[in-house]
């Protein structure tokens, strides 16, 4: 099963800030270069990235996608999903215009990090349809108890596809899987919402980074959405919170091994290929379309 991994993060200490990153030992004071991403991915089946903002340093945002935007077109590198601020009208129709020329397929902002009124406001609302009135997605990362927030926002952007980052956050560490289930349903029965399969071990405990613990989880989405709502991500370096890159590769593989071939390429790359918009050309010879 090929993979497009539509969540690669960068950690490019020598231009930007990341506080954030500098709170967790694993990631603290490190660097995380496209170099370093191959390493991890040799061998792998791994065919093209999209690069996902990193939550940098709110005066670095922009920055990060002009930064980011020299490296698409190399080492796989597909295109970007880049920072935005919805909830600020001064200048963001201008930053939506510098980004066509930027590689960028998407937008997130990330919300669990944020006051949860923000995502609510008139504001936050106007400006994310113009996303969607551009044929873009938008990333929606939200914790497991915020479903119901993302929920409103949804029903109040119809015109607008959502990716639900991460499987919507579940909270496998502490064992909630009802709650995450009973809101995920809820989410799925909207039809522009997508989810990407990502993320999950860095919210387990170490003895759950296996595919017994996983995966009634994984076969809930699968459930809730279908494969052909479904993308992938490899959440890199975030990842190495969990099981790491190269293993979250290898628990994928495990996880969708009993699907068809054809569910598996919808999930692996024809889902993420026709969410954001990658072109053919773009993408290794061979690659099945989406």
């Amino acid at each position: 099963m090929q993979l497009i991994d539509t969540h690669q993060h960068l950690i490019l200490r020598d231009h930007l800030g990341y506080a954030w990153a500098d709170a967790l030992p694993p990631l603290a004071g490190k660097g995380f270069t496209p170099q370093d991403y191959a390493d991890q991915t040799a061998g792998h089946t791994v065919i093209g990235t999209l690069f996902m903002e990193a939550g940098v340093d709110e005066a670095d945002y922009q920055a990060e996608a002009r930064l980011v935007s020299g490296l698409v077109g190399t080492g796989g590198m597909l295109g970007q999903i880049a920072s935005c601020r919805p909830e600020t009208d001064a200048g963001f129709t201008d930053w939506l215009d510098e980004c066509t020329d930027l590689g960028v397929l998407g937008f997130r902002r990330i919300l669990h990090v944020v006051a949860d009124d923000l995502s609510q406001s008139t504001t936050f609302r106007r400006n994310l349809r113009q996303i969607g009135a551009r044929g873009l997605p938008f990333d929606l990362c939200v914790r497991a108890d915020q479903h119901g927030l993302a929920e409103d926002l949804v029903r109040a952007c119809d015109g607008q596809v959502f990716v639900l980052d991460h499987c919507a956050n579940p909270d496998i560490a502490a064992d909630r899987f009802d709650v995450w289930a009973k809101g995920l349903h809820r989410l799925a029965a909207l039809p522009h919402v997508m989810v990407k399969l990502s993320g999950i071990t860095a919210n387990a405990r170490p003895d759950q980074h296996n595919v017994t613990a996983l995966r009634p989880y994984v076969d809930h989405v699968i459930a809730c959405f279908g494969p052909d709502r479904m993308c992938w991500g490899g959440d890199w370096p975030v990842v190495d919170l969990g099981a790491g890159l190269p293993a979250w590769i290898g628990l994928t593989h495990d996880l969708l091994s009993g699907l068809s071939q054809a569910d598996q390429q919808a999930i692996g790359t024809g889902t993420a290929q026709r969410i954001y918009g990658l072109r053919p050309w773009g993408l290794p010879t061979g690659t099945p379309a989406a």
